[in-house]
């Protein structure tokens, strides 16, 4: 039996290392049949990416904080493998000074960056690709956000609100692209120990009041993540647009 995405190429951004969702989402789309394609944002990112997919795996140079370089490597991507059946963007930053204390604490600068990184990459991702007609028919286009864009979670501050301005941003490029054929969801993940998420002044707590609000007391894995971001890859999925999966074992709920 052919797995869900046989015969579909996807690009993963994002890839950290091996705790990254980026990582754990690859890993699910590869079993079900996907060609990957990586981007890295720098030589040393190069180094620890190669580590995991080794170095004949496809991987290209995109700093999402660059328009030149992002139309550079989705130009490569074009020319040396064609259309995409889907895009991962799992991209996020924030200065570690503006996931700490209070909201006023934030900075004009710190807000700025996180913004661009964190929110505004996923537009411009999905700008050059259209720009470039590098989505093929019924392509889909998955971000990964938190609940902290809906909740103020302790600490999270800036980030929460550039998570906020990216979950509307795939509201309206659902609307926008959906006229082409191409899907745009997001999934919320629940807090795992990758890390983005050590970046957060007193993780531990986070993490372990995540885990005691779970339905079932277990924490959320990332290849948990990885199934549910295959299914919206998938065919499975074609009704489905616009929306903000929860995987995080009903923590939202509580």
């Amino acid at each position: 039996m052919e797995g869900l995405l046989a015969g579909k190429t996807i690009l993963v951004m994002g890839v950290a290392n091996r705790r990254s969702l980026a990582w754990g989402c690859a890993q699910v789309m590869e079993a079900h049949g996907a060609k990957l394609i990586y981007t890295y944002q720098n030589e040393r990112l190069k180094k620890s990416l190669h580590k995991l997919i080794g170095p004949k795996a496809h991987a290209i140079e995109c700093d999402v904080a660059s328009d030149q370089s992002l139309a550079q490597a989705f130009t490569t991507i074009k020319q040396e493998y064609g259309k995409l059946d889907g895009i991962l963007h799992a991209i996020a930053y924030a200065p570690k000074e503006e996931l700490t204390g209070k909201v006023t604490n934030t900075t004009r600068a710190g807000f700025a960056v996180t913004l661009d990184v964190s929110a505004y990459s996923f537009l411009a991702v999905a700008k050059k690709a259209a720009e470039l007609e590098l989505l093929a028919t019924s392509a889909s286009l998955v971000t990964l956000t938190y609940m902290g864009a809906t909740r103020a979670i302790p600490n999270y501050n800036t980030m929460g609100i550039a998570k906020a301005a990216l979950e509307a941003s795939v509201r309206y490029l659902a609307r926008d692209l959906g006229e082409s054929g191409v899907r745009v969801n997001a999934i919320s993940a629940g807090a795992i120990k990758t890390l983005a998420v050590t970046g957060i002044k007193e993780h531990a707590k986070l993490l372990a009041l995540s885990k005691e609000r779970t339905v079932d007391q277990k924490e959320v894995t990332t290849k948990e993540v990885g199934g549910a971001c295959t299914f919206l890859m998938s065919a499975l999925a074609s009704g489905v647009t616009g929306e903000c999966l929860y995987v995080d074992k009903g923590v939202h709920l509580i």
